[in-house]
């Protein structure tokens, strides 16, 4: 066969270093967003803070726009995060004069966010037969800090008896459950495990992504004695696939469950949007701290033109990174807002009357009406918290898994937990209510729980049983 050169024509989504860094940024808390910004201004002359000098691009402001519903105005962003607008920023700032009185004046101490937690959340979110989900918490509970999960499944099959008899396999299939939730890689058991799960969320059709995972798979233990010139040869394929698969994996996270839980138990947060309530509708808007104060520095931008050829190749390099940083930060503010309007259009009821009033939301719901993936999603509430007249809370308290009511309609886990809460608080101390009693209750209020239900719940909540909530005085 003679050889030839032939053009074709096709799509291809490729991990880019700018959709890398949006997404990374996406998961970022307030504070770790922060300190990235601050490594960025220092590593880049074209950066620069827009509060400590007026030679750059100051970001401005755009006013609230209807967000769709008659009980629901948010701040709009601009249509277009990525378009021609380079350094504008359109996020609203939230003054003290446009609140109401019933706005928090300061913030409240944050509970650490741990990989486990952040795990059994998602859990009960998903749609798994209650059998899967004790399953479901053996797994998680098994998985260590960096995200690996090292214990065999044997070992955890056994964990279970005898309050359970499962098989090997049964754990698995919830394994591979559990290895779809975020952090993508989670819960796997090797590194080639780890980076092949992150790769199938690429596009099949990504340039080198086959040939990554095999190398995952197989010789990427040698890759550093052998290099790629060694694994090219024993895998009999071009050099330079090799070079494109290792960069794909280089780009990939090792150690996906670091992403988590970083937050010590004593930090105070700082919320990421703030809502509000102004004559008696809900408003919603990125706190004054998450519009971003840094922009493209003038003065710099301007030497390109008269600096020399190796000097002008230097400050473009950072101009397009100064760029790139900008628009993921638009980017990850867009998101945030698009997900906070959706839940308090869903959730209204919840910042009005509480716990109680929360309905069932899963980050299904969420991502279908905001045309956005479910991992996305889960990234954009992850260690995110929002300023209410409730207090700081975090975004993930506007979801809850849901149970069938008596009358047809769903009531959250957590509006269940508010309702034996304050029966329990509402009882006679001398005769307190016991679980089934109070699944009875609930029961004649059109709530049908059974009484395990109502102990795992009394339980979570750290409610001591009916014996020992006894008082004689």
């Amino acid at each position: 066969m003679k050889p030839r050169l032939q053009a074709t024509l096709g799509q291809h989504l490729v991990m880019t270093p700018q959709l890398r860094q949006a997404i990374r940024l996406l998961q970022l808390s307030a504070v770790e967003l922060e300190a990235e910004i601050v490594t960025a201004v220092e590593s880049n002359p074209l950066l620069d803070w827009t509060e400590t000098t007026t030679d750059i691009a100051t970001p401005s402001a755009k006013e609230d726009a209807p967000a769709g519903g008659d009980d629901v105005i948010a701040a709009t962003p601009a249509d277009d995060p990525w378009g021609a607008n380079d350094g504008e920023t359109w996020y609203e700032r939230v003054g003290p004069s446009d609140r109401d009185d019933d706005s928090p004046a300061a913030e409240q101490v944050a509970e650490t966010d741990t990989l486990q937690d952040h795990l059994l959340w998602q859990l009960h979110l998903s749609p798994l037969s209650p059998r899967d989900r004790v399953i479901g918490v053996a797994v998680i509970e098994a998985i260590q800090e960096d995200g690996y999960l090292r214990e065999p499944l044997a070992t955890i099959a056994e964990s279970l008896r005898p309050g359970i008899e499962v098989g090997e396999n049964e754990v698995l299939t919830v394994l591979h459950q559990v290895q779809r939730f975020d952090p993508v890689g989670v819960a796997a058991r090797s590194l080639g495990e780890c980076l092949c799960l992150q790769l199938e969320t690429i596009a099949d059709h990504t340039p080198a992504k086959q040939l990554a995972c095999d190398i995952a798979n197989g010789p990427l233990e040698r890759l550093p004695r052998v290099g790629i010139p060694g694994i090219a040869n024993e895998m009999k394929v071009p050099v330079e696939d090799v070079e494109a698969a290792v960069q794909l994996l280089r780009s990939l996270d090792p150690r996906p469950g670091a992403q988590i839980g970083s937050l010590p138990s004593d930090t105070y947060v700082a919320p990421d949007v703030v809502i509000w309530r102004q004559h008696g509708v809900w408003r919603v808007a990125l706190a004054d701290g998450m519009r971003p104060k840094v922009g493209i520095h003038r003065g710099y931008e301007s030497m390109i033109r008269g600096a020399s050829s190796a000097d002008a190749s230097y400050l473009r390099g950072h101009l397009q990174e100064a760029r790139w940083l900008l628009k993921s930060l638009e980017a990850r503010g867009d998101t945030l807002l698009k997900v906070a309007r959706c839940l308090i259009r869903q959730q209204a009821a919840f910042l009005e009357f509480g716990d109680s009033a929360l309905r069932p939301l899963t980050l299904r719901e969420v991502a279908a009406e905001v045309g956005l993936h479910e991992s996305t999603v889960s990234r954009a509430i992850a260690r995110k918290y929002a300023r209410t007249p409730r207090g700081t809370v975090p975004l993930r308290a506007f979801f809850a898994s849901g149970i069938d009511t008596g009358s047809g309609g769903e009531a959250s886990s957590t509006a269940i937990q508010s309702m034996i809460r304050q029966l329990i608080d509402a009882e006679n101390p001398r005769k307190p209510l016991s679980d089934a009693r109070l699944a009875e209750t609930l029961k004649a209020s059109g709530v049908p729980v059974a009484r395990r239900t109502v102990a795992k719940y009394r339980e979570s909540m750290n409610i001591p049983s009916s014996q020992e909530r006894v008082r004689i005085a």
